[in-house]
C-alpha cells in the first residue's frame, strides 16, 4: 500500500516526501523487513524510538516518530522517509486500521471492559450469536475465535495491529459480529485507538491493577475514556449495581442504556432460585423500543455476579437484534443453553463434595465467588478455600484477599498463584499480614500449590465445598519467567482418582 493511503487522515507535523510503497506495518524492530514501516512507541519498559536505527537497518522505508522524541542522525539512509506525529501510539492505532482497509467498521464491534465478568460476557456473546446463526468473532483472555477457529491469545486486549489483522480475517470469513474484551491497560496505552466500536458494555470496577494505575481514581478514568471516546451512533450499556457504572457513562455521546439485578433499570433480572447447578431468573425489560416485557428463564449459571452477567449479555443482544427477526424471548431462549465459560465458577462434583475451580484473582470477585457459595452451601457444610497472589502485582490485594478468604470461609489454605520472579513465600507473607489471631489458627500455609490443593481436598468431608481461586481457566503457572504447565481442575480431578 502507497504510504499515502497508510497516513490517511492522519495528522502530521513532518510528513515524507516521497510517495513510498509500504509492504507492512510493525512496531517492533526485530520484525522489520525490507519495505516495512516502523512505528516508535513508547511502551511500558521500552521506547522504540530507541531502536530506529536497527529497524532502518533490518530494511524499513519509513518510520512515524514522536515529535518530542529524539530520533538518530539517517543521513546514511536519505530513501527514509521520516514521519512526526504528536501521538505515534494513537497514529499507530489508525495507521493499522488503514492498511487493513476499515475491518472494524465492517462488522459490529462490542467492547466489555470492568475488573470482573469481562471474559463471561464477551464469551457468553459470541457463543449466543453463534447460537442465534450469525458468524462472529472473539477476542478474550482465554481465547480469540474467527468465526469458530480458535487462535491462542497472548494479552487480554491485542496489539492492534493484531486485532486490526484478526478483525479483517473475521471480515474475510463473513463475521457480522466481534465481541472483544478491552483492558484498563489498552486504553491508556492506545492498544484500541483507530477502532470503531458500534457498543461497549461496563460490568464493574473493583480493585486491581493499581501496580500500574497507582491508584483507583486513575483506573476508573482509564475504565471510562473508553465510554467518552464512543461514536454517538453507538450504544453503552453500564451496571447500576455498581457505584461507578453511572460515572462511565457522564461524558459519552453514545445511547446509554442501564441493566441491574437491584434497582429499575432498562433491563433488569431477579433472582427465582440459586443451586450450585444454576439459577432461576426473572429478566424484564423497561425501556421503548426493545420489546418490553417480562420473561423467566433457568441457566446453568450460579451467583448473582453472573446474574449481573447475564443480563447484560441479554441487553446488548436485544439492542444488536434490534430490528431483526429475533424476538426477546428467542433470545433467551439460545442463552439459557450456554454453558459458563472454563474456569468460571467451574463446579466439579466429585467424592461426595463440590469443588469449585474460579478464576477470582480481585477481592471482589474472591468475594461474590465466596458469597454465592455460602448463600446456596448446606447448613452444615464446611467452605475449604485455596487462594494466593500473583507476583509482581498490585501488593496491597495481597492482605485483603487473604482477610476475605478467611472472613467467608471455614477453613483456607494460602498457597502460591503466579509468583513469578517474587519470592513465593513473601508474597505469603504479605497475604498472612491481612489476618488476625483467630484467622491465623484456620490458615494453612503450603506455598506448592499442587500440594495445597491436595490438602484442601483431603480435608473435605462429604457435603463440603472446596474453592480453588485465582486461576482458572490458566494451564500454566508463571515460576521466575518460566511457564510450567499446571490445571486446577485436572490437580483436583487427579487427587480423587489416586484416592479411590
Amino acid at each position: 500500500m502507497l504510504i499515502s493511503k497508510v497516513l490517511a487522515n492522519i495528522a502530521t507535523i513532518k510528513s515524507y516526501s516521497n510517495d513510498v510503497e509500504i509492504n507492512n506495518i510493525t512496531d517492533d524492530s526485530r520484525k522489520v523487513v525490507k519495505g516495512d514501516l516502523f512505528v516508535a512507541v513508547c511502551g511500558v519498559t521500552s521506547d522504540g524510538h530507541n531502536f530506529i536505527e536497527r529497524a532502518v537497518k533490518n530494511g524499513a522505508v519509513a518510520v512515524v516518530v514522536n515529535r518530542s522524541h529524539h530520533v538518530p542522525c539517517l543521513a546514511d539512509y536519505s530513501h527514509v522517509q521520516v514521519i512526526e506525529v504528536d501521538d505515534s501510539a494513537k497514529a499507530l492505532g489508525e495507521i493499522a486500521s488503514n492498511f487493513y482497509d476499515h475491518p472494524s467498521q465492517k462488522l459490529y464491534l462490542v467492547g466489555v471492559t470492568g475488573t470482573n465478568g469481562k471474559t463471561t460476557t464477551a464469551t457468553l456473546l459470541y457463543n449466543l450469536f453463534l447460537l442465534l446463526g450469525f458468524k462472529t468473532g472473539l477476542l478474550s483472555t482465554i481465547r480469540n475465535y474467527i468465526c469458530q477457529t480458535p487462535i491462542e491469545t497472548i494479552n487480554t486486549t491485542p496489539n492492534v495491529l493484531e486485532t486490526n489483522r484478526l478483525l479483517a480475517e473475521m471480515v474475510t470469513c463473513g463475521c457480522s459480529y466481534c465481541f472483544m474484551e478491552v483492558s484498563s491497560h489498552a486504553t491508556i496505552q492506545q492498544r484500541i485507538a483507530g477502532l470503531h466500536f458500534a457498543g461497549a458494555i461496563f460490568t464493574n470496577l473493583t480493585q486491581d491493577h493499581l501496580d500500574y494505575h497507582e491508584t483507583m481514581d486513575n483506573y476508573r478514568y482509564a475504565k471510562k475514556l473508553f465510554f467518552d471516546h464512543l461514536p454517538p451512533t453507538a450504544f453503552a450499556i453500564t451496571n447500576l449495581d455498581d457505584r461507578n457504572g453511572m460515572f462511565m457513562l457522564q461524558n459519552t455521546k453514545a445511547t446509554k442504556i442501564t441493566y441491574s439485578t437491584r434497582s429499575l433499570a432498562d433491563f433488569k433480572t431477579k433472582i427465582i432460585e440459586n443451586t450450585f447447578d444454576g439459577m432461576t431468573l426473572t429478566m424484564e425489560v423497561r425501556t421503548d423500543g426493545f420489546r418490553s416485557g417480562v420473561y423467566e428463564m433457568v441457566t446453568p449459571f450460579a451467583g448473582s455476579f453472573n446474574a449481573q452477567n447475564l443480563t447484560a449479555v441479554f441487553g446488548a443482544a436485544a439492542l444488536l437484534c434490534k430490528g431483526l427477526n429475533i424476538d426477546n424471548q428467542t433470545i433467551l431462549t439460545a442463552l439459557s443453553g450456554l454453558r459458563p465459560v472454563s474456569g468460571r465458577f467451574e463446579m466439579l462434583h466429585i467424592g461426595g463434595i463440590a469443588a469449585i475451580v474460579d478464576y477470582a484473582h480481585t477481592p471482589d470477585a474472591l468475594k461474590n465467588v465466596l458469597s454465592t457459595i455460602n448463600d446456596i452451601k448446606g447448613a452444615d457444610a464446611q467452605v475449604i478455600t485455596v487462594v494466593g497472589c500473583g507476583g509482581d502485582r498490585d501488593k496491597t490485594k495481597r492482605p485483603i484477599m487473604a482477610q476475605i478468604a478467611a472472613n467467608e470461609s471455614d477453613t483456607i489454605v494460602l498457597t502460591s498463584d503466579n509468583p513469578r520472579t517474587e519470592n513465593p513465600q513473601d508474597i505469603l507473607d504479605d497475604m498472612l499480614g491481612g489476618l488476625n489471631k483467630q484467622q491465623t489458627e484456620r490458615t494453612i500455609v503450603i506455598p506448592d500449590r499442587r500440594q495445597a490443593i491436595k490438602t484442601a481436598c483431603k480435608l473435605a468431608k462429604r457435603g463440603d465445598v472446596v474453592l480453588i481461586a485465582g486461576k482458572g481457566h490458566e494451564n500454566y503457572q508463571i515460576i521466575g519467567k518460566n511457564k510450567h504447565h499446571f490445571d486446577d481442575k485436572e490437580e483436583v480431578i487427579n487427587y480423587f482418582e489416586q484416592s479411590k
